[in-house]
C-alpha cells in the first residue's frame, strides 16, 4: 500500500470566545426572545457536540463585562470554525460578540 496515497488531513482546533452585549448584562433587559435565542445556542451546540465537532462549550458564572464563554472545536477548516462561529444564533442574533482563535487542547480530563 502506498501510504501517501491514503493521508487523511488532521482534523483543525479552533476556539471561540463569546461575550453577552453589555445591556444584557443587566438580567433584568432579558425578554423572552433573548432566552429563546439561548435556547436555539445550547441546541446548536448540541448538534455539534452529536456531530463530533464539539469539544468543549461552557461560560463563567459572573455576569458583568469579565465574564465570557467559550466554544472549543475539532473541523477541517478555519472556514468552517468561522462558518459555525458566525451561524450561532446568539452570534447571528446580537446578543453575543464573538472572536475567533486557532487553538490547541493540550490536555484534558
Amino acid at each position: 500500500m502506498n501510504g501517501g496515497a491514503f493521508m487523511k488531513t488532521e482534523k483543525q482546533q479552533y476556539i471561540y470566545v463569546l461575550k453577552l452585549i453589555p445591556m444584557l448584562l443587566d438580567e433584568s433587559n432579558w425578554t423572552e426572545k433573548e432566552n429563546m435565542i439561548v435556547q436555539e445556542h445550547f441546541e446548536k451546540l448540541q448538534g455539534l457536540q452529536r456531530e463530533g465537532k464539539l469539544i468543549l462549550a461552557g461560560r463563567t458564572l459572573n455576569m458583568d463585562t469579565e465574564g465570557f464563554g467559550i466554544v472549543i472545536l475539532e473541523v477541517d477548516t478555519e472556514n468552517e470554525a468561522r462558518e459555525l462561529m458566525e451561524g450561532d444564533p446568539a452570534v447571528k442574533e446580537g446578543i453575543m460578540t464573538a472572536q475567533l482563535f486557532p487553538y490547541r487542547v493540550a490536555l484534558i480530563k
